[in-house]
């Protein structure tokens, strides 16, 4: 029996529970402050949280032990079960898939999790909640997939335009008391510490660039990065340009149009994770790095076209939002940059970073 979740003042006493949400690197992202709640409400209690295995990196660096005591290292959940469940729907017939699916089940029965909450809302993340054993499970009343809502025990009516507030109303629910949002929490890898000292050494202050994005329809022109870092670095601001798999041709692309201002690297999680702390700002699109940037409390130029930024723009942070008013908001994964975006002009977007780098050192 499925029921709506009434608001009470008072916590209820929790000691294992369950956090499933999969992906992607900004959703993940989106999520850690409701889970820095969970974390307040329940400070003595075993938090698990399932993720998808490209992502775990976000929770915990590579070096650490994946459960047990919490550190800088592993800061906010005491066990990571990653999973990889590309593999499992590449192959969703072979013998070992449902191995695989057979061990991760057995894996989050072993912690014995009282409470599941599911922050993704799709049938799978909704089954893996199931699949812990718990004799209760949250989820959002309206969830990604409808078909997921039967799966849950409690269905909450979330609140809020950002995807940070809604995954604050769900985790709410569970601790049923209401608080300002907590700073994101992300590991510390002294290794990538050291790498990237390193690389920065004699950069000076630096503002990332990050020109890809996850479609066409988000992206905006390399040509133009390459013009901002110009203008930037008449101010003195270096500019390295941000790039993941598939991107080097993009970033090639800015880097040529820069002509010697901004510098490309690629860089794992973790050395993302702290090269952003010490950037100046950050300028880009819709994407998980312009995400982390905002949880890092690191100044944010968003370029948006095609998404909505009251629900997924910068959250957290000093932040200017750039969207022409001829922009429509679609999910349409088209290839060609969204109309709207190509309006934004390479001068608004220098302007907008002068202004944030003269307000973060005033």
């Amino acid at each position: 029996m499925t029921a709506e979740v009434p608001h009470s003042s008072e916590s209820p006493a929790v000691q294992r529970l369950l956090v499933v949400r999969l992906s992607a690197m900004g959703d993940i992202i989106h999520t850690l402050p409701a889970v820095a709640a969970l974390r307040t409400a329940f400070p003595t209690a075993t938090i698990g949280w399932v993720v998808e295995e490209r992502w775990a990196e976000l929770l915990c660096t590579l070096q650490y032990p994946r459960s047990g005591p919490r550190s800088l290292q592993r800061p906010l959940v005491d066990q990571v079960h990653a999973v990889n469940t590309k593999a499992w729907r590449r192959s969703p017939l072979s013998f070992s898939t449902w191995q695989e699916i057979a061990v991760k089940r057995n894996e989050l029965r072993g912690p014995g999790y009282e409470i599941a909450v599911d922050f993704q809302g799709a049938v799978r993340t909704a089954l893996m909640a199931r699949w812990s054993g718990a004799s209760v499970v949250y989820g959002d009343i309206h969830p990604r997939e409808n078909v997921a809502s039967m799966l849950y025990t409690r269905r909450v009516k979330t609140t809020g335009a950002h995807v940070v507030e809604q995954a604050l109303a769900l985790a709410e629910a569970v601790t049923r008391r209401s608080e300002p949002a907590p700073q994101a929490e992300f590991p510390v890898d002294p290794d990538a510490e050291v790498r990237v000292n390193t690389l920065i050494r004699d950069v000076g202050g630096f503002a990332i660039l990050n020109p890809g994005a996850g479609w066409g329809a988000k992206q905006w022109p390399a040509d133009r990065y390459g013009f901002v870092a110009r203008e930037l670095s008449k101010d003195g601001i270096r500019s390295l340009i941000n790039y993941g798999p598939g991107e080097e041709e993009l970033a090639v692309a800015v880097e040529t149009a820069s002509r010697g201002s901004a510098q490309k690297i690629s860089c794992s999680i973790a050395d993302l994770i702290a090269l952003t702390r010490r950037a100046r700002s950050f300028i880009g699109g819709d994407t998980g790095p312009m995400h982390l940037a905002a949880a890092l409390q690191v100044p944010v130029v968003a370029i948006f076209g095609p998404t909505n930024p009251a629900r997924n723009g910068p959250f957290g942070t000093s932040s200017i939002v750039l969207r022409s008013a001829g922009s429509l908001t679609s999910h349409a994964r088209r290839r060609e940059p969204e109309k709207g975006m190509l309006a934004i002009t390479p001068e608004e977007v220098i302007a907008a970073a002068r202004k944030l780098l003269g307000s973060s050192h005033d």
